[in-house]
């Protein structure tokens, strides 16, 4: 069985909270229009099961609110506590016309919904930690807001911890997160949420108290998400207006953390077990708990001793490995310098038939382009000069073009290749003014992550390649902990997020890992980029 390294950590989270199972949590069970284990209903609501406006399962309940007297507009249930558990309570609302508030209530009236996100779920949660043993009521409260005509729908859906699902941070088989926030001196002002790569709604939170601190568990599968956070007034949550702060980590490591900005921050990253070794999370054991630049060194120690194949074996993994399996898949060689990811390319290459050669223009044959030119590191010097990490199959002609030029934002171009890639000046105030080659959005991550570990395989020889050339002055700052200028590293961590890690990296990095035997721990691992560089 493939064990999975969830994020920056070794072993997996264990769960600390108890339970307190909620029935019917997930509102799937009903008796006419009533759902089952919920035993107050009062007067001022109604329910209906739902199929069309749901979180998961069969059914949401629609709610509908009927009245201002909001001492008529509870539903709830008694489960029962134990003296000293802490449970961790949690429910999915979703508002239709926002002129209704929900509220969760746990043995207690807790946190508030954010009625002004419409048509979106959203979660509030509490940790509840037991005093006694016994019973306890929870459910939730609806309140009426400005704007309200008498009669409102609010979906909800998924109340955590359900005995037929399983409740965040309890026991997770994939990757196992914690989220924290701190509010600042306005706290109903915050909002969130945790997007999937389909743009669905994983996680949510809104509505809650002032100078106050949470934490929560999530469970999440492989893939790429989008978490985002919202200040309504549009200071952020730090520093202006007290210390509000938000975090998401594994095992203690941030994957990112901020608390300043203004109406909204986004943070993607992706999760995955890169898929092509057997015990990925033995193959970086010796990263574990490391952050920053101690991780880097620490990557360094686990991919340095690849086996250099040489520079002609290129064209053996090329005809197996570089070829279109993804957008037209048909085969021939994928040159990201003229590969059209949403149409017909003009033009195709055959594996080892249309090896350059000689070139006159684009469409005369492919060659093996040193995405980290090799004058930047002394020319053709092993094992630089082989590693496939960062060699990629192009258009000889777009190759010739590019030269040794560090890539960047083109503001005014000399040349366009036929997929779209330029050439030309560097956009002002992008921080650099020199020339510059922008490849087409498609492949920017592909070549951000390639840097990337070129900065960290060859850490221990890259402290003198700054002086190698001037375009290598331009783009390198002669360290061996930051490597790049300032300006590239923004640009190159800019394209990491912008385009995450696809099937085609990462069956690359598999077949690079046969190859050659070592990875590149940015595509396995794409939080390790802000894990040491920062977001």
């Amino acid at each position: 069985m493939k064990k999975i390294l969830c994020l920056l950590g070794i072993f997996a989270l264990s769960a600390t909270a108890a339970r307190a199972d909620i029935e019917n949590g997930g509102f799937d069970q009903w008796s006419a229009n009533i759902p089952t284990g919920w035993s107050l209903i009062d007067n001022g609501i109604t329910l209906t099961p739902s199929t069309g406006i749901k979180l998961n399962g069969n059914y949401s309940a629609a709610v509908a609110v009927n009245t201002t007297d909001q001492a008529a507009t509870d539903f709830r249930q008694t489960v029962a506590v134990s003296a000293g558990q802490n449970y961790p309570f949690s429910v999915s609302v979703y508002h239709t016309e926002g002129h209704v508030r929900a509220r969760l209530y746990v043995d207690g009236y807790q946190s508030y919904s954010n009625e002004t996100l419409t048509g979106q779920w959203q979660t509030l949660s509490f940790n509840y930690t037991a005093t006694t043993s016994g019973t306890i009521e929870v459910g939730v409260r609806f309140y009426d807001v400005a704007g309200f005509d008498g009669s409102e729908l609010v979906y909800v859906d998924d109340f955590q911890p359900s005995a037929t699902s399983t409740p965040p941070g309890s026991s997770c088989n994939a990757h196992a997160l914690t989220f924290e926030l701190t509010t600042d001196n306005y706290g109903a002002e915050t909002s969130w949420q945790l997007a999937d790569s389909n743009n669905q709604q994983v996680y949510a939170g809104a509505g809650y108290a002032s100078n106050s601190s949470h934490s929560e568990q999530w469970c999440l599968s492989d893939g790429d998400y989008a978490f985002t956070i919202s200040d309504s007034y549009g200071d952020g949550i730090c520093c202006s207006h007290g210390n509000g702060s938000y975090r998401l980590s594994v095992n203690g490591a941030d994957i990112f953390s901020g608390g300043s900005f203004t109406s909204a921050k986004t943070h993607s990253f992706s999760l995955g077990t890169g898929g092509g070794s057997d015990d990925l999370d033995a193959y970086y054991a010796d990263a574990a708990g490391f952050t920053g630049y101690a991780l880097k060194t620490a990557l360094h120690n686990i991919i340095k001793n690849h086996s250099a194949q040489g520079y002609s074996a290129l064209w053996t993994f090329y005809s197996t490995h570089e070829l279109d399996n993804y957008y037209e898949q048909d085969g021939s060689i994928l040159d990201i310098y003229s590969e059209n990811p949403s149409g017909a390319d003009a033009y195709q290459y055959a594996a080892t038939v249309n090896q350059c050669g000689s070139y006159n223009s684009e469409a005369d044959c492919y060659n093996r382009e040193h995405s980290f030119p090799r004058s930047w590191f002394g020319g053709a010097v092993e094992p630089m000069n082989s590693d496939v990490h960062h060699i990629f199959a192009t258009d000889g002609f777009v190759n010739s073009k590019r030269s040794s030029f560090p890539y960047g934002k083109v503001g005014m171009a000399s040349y366009i290749s036929t997929n779209g890639s330029k050439l030309g000046t560097a956009l002002s105030g992008s921080g650099y003014s020199g020339t510059v080659f922008e490849p087409i959005d498609e492949f920017k991550g592909d070549i951000a992550r390639a840097y990337f570990y070129m900065a960290t395989r060859y850490q221990d020889r890259l402290a003198n390649w700054q002086g190698n050339s001037s375009e290598a002055n331009a783009a390198l700052n002669g360290t061996t902990t930051q490597v790049f200028e300032s300006w590239l590293l923004q640009l190159l961590k800019q394209w990491h997020v912008q385009d995450p890690v696809s099937q085609k990296e990462r069956d690359r990095n598999d077949a690079a890992y046969q190859y050659q035997g070592n990875r590149n721990p940015f595509v396995d691992y794409p939080q390790f980029v802000s894990a040491i560089w920062g977001n």
